[in-house]
């Protein structure tokens, strides 16, 4: 399957080594590559606030949250502006480091629950 944002071969996302956190030159390197995108992620990252559910991610944004699926997000950045957001590459950088929060359930049914 091909991703519109698979990571490309210049992307320092791809230079990260699974469950360790990222040293502090990569993280230089993916927030030059990324911009202010690249920062915001560290950001979210650095506070915990991916949550890996057995169907999505689940990002915590400074407002609510938004579900993350491959290279989609639910947030107005990417919806509006069809481009790789802050919330989509946490993900990424979370997935890799292992730093999230894991949900042994369906994210769905925790929505289900919630009336929402």
């Amino acid at each position: 399957m091909t991703y519109k944002y698979e990571l490309s071969a210049s992307d320092p996302i791809q230079d990260l080594t699974v469950g360790e956190a990222a040293p502090p030159y990569l993280r230089e390197q993916i927030c030059e590559y990324h911009q202010g995108r690249g920062k915001k992620a560290f950001a979210i990252v650095d506070n915990l606030r991916v949550k890996k559910y057995l169907d999505f991610f689940v990002v915590v944004g400074n407002e609510k949250e938004y579900i993350v699926f491959d290279d989609f997000c639910t947030c107005s950045d990417f919806l509006h502006r069809d481009r790789r957001c802050g919330h989509i590459l946490a993900m990424q950088i979370a997935r890799v480091t292992q730093e999230f929060e894991s949900y042994e359930l369906w994210f769905y049914e925790t929505i289900m629950e919630e009336g929402l």
